[in-house]
């Protein structure tokens, strides 16, 4: 099959197209056949070595967290879905029982195990999902990996309640948008933060209440009378924001930061 591999550590353009063997499902696995793959800013730090566990030792590798497409073959005593059947991927692997901690074997797809940036990918049967049928394979290739983040972040640790004010800076990010889109569903008013105007007006498109752009002078203060305080922030930029993050918090309040990493530019 055809995949896009990574051979060095020095960024995107030590990817390369390349011929490798067709995967075979062991017990339990199910290999897809990939019809979508999506993007995550994951992938560009994997390359750029920026991410745990992106070392030379684990390359070469397939990267791709995401991917859209149909079972193509199953592994002795493999459930799920048959043979055919259009599906979605979850790439958060061997979680564990914990909603709210992952355990020991936790990881995600594309690094150290081969991703979805192939023709074929094999992975655990429990982690492939018939698809949505009012999803195309695009829109379904790009929910997984930052819906699930976003959703953890709001519900699972943030625990979201109807009625309260929610901040998500660096708006314009794949864990932002989701974010803000799934706390306007469940009923919270949502402020979003950016350096650029569009983004934040893009925001508002999607539910967002209103926005302030951090090149404003006492941009946190232009927030407060905004929103009168907050209660729950989903940070994924960290940095100086963080502090004004604490300053914005009404009594009770969390803020919840999701994903790790070594970079952390405010966006």
């Amino acid at each position: 099959m055809k995949a896009i591999r990574l051979n060095e550590l020095e960024g995107p353009e030590s990817l390369s197209y390349e011929d490798v063997p067709d995967p075979e499902p062991g017990s339990g696995e199910i290999v897809v056949r990939l019809r979508n793959a999506a993007l995550n800013r994951r992938d560009v730090f994997v390359t750029q070595g920026m991410y745990p566990g992106a070392k030379p030792d684990a390359l070469p590798i397939t990267l791709g967290s995401d991917g859209s497409g149909e079972v193509d073959a199953k592994g002795d005593g493999a459930e799920g879905p048959d043979e055919g059947t259009e599906v979605v991927i979850n790439p958060a692997l061997h979680w564990g029982d914990n909603p709210k901690v992952p355990g020991k074997d936790y990881r995600i797809l594309g690094l150290p195990d081969d991703g979805t940036y192939a023709q074929f990918v094999k992975l655990p049967a429990d982690h492939v999902f018939p698809k949505p049928s009012h999803l195309s394979h695009e829109e379904a290739a790009a929910i997984p990996l930052g819906a699930l983040t976003a959703y953890r972040a709001l519900f699972t640790r943030g625990h979201l309640q109807e009625g309260e004010t929610v901040f998500v800076p660096g708006i314009g990010g794949g864990v932002a948008t989701f974010v803000v889109q799934m706390a306007k569903a469940a009923g919270a008013t949502v402020f979003v933060g950016s350096g650029e105007d569009e983004k934040i007006e893009k925001a508002k498109e999607l539910g967002a209440e209103g926005g302030v752009n951090y090149n404003s002078e006492d941009w946190s203060k232009e927030l407060k009378s905004m929103a009168g305080g907050v209660d729950l922030s989903v940070d994924s930029i960290g940095g100086d924001a963080f502090n004004n993050m604490i300053q914005l918090a009404k009594p009770g309040g969390r803020i919840v930061v999701p994903g790790r990493r070594r970079d952390r530019r405010r966006r």
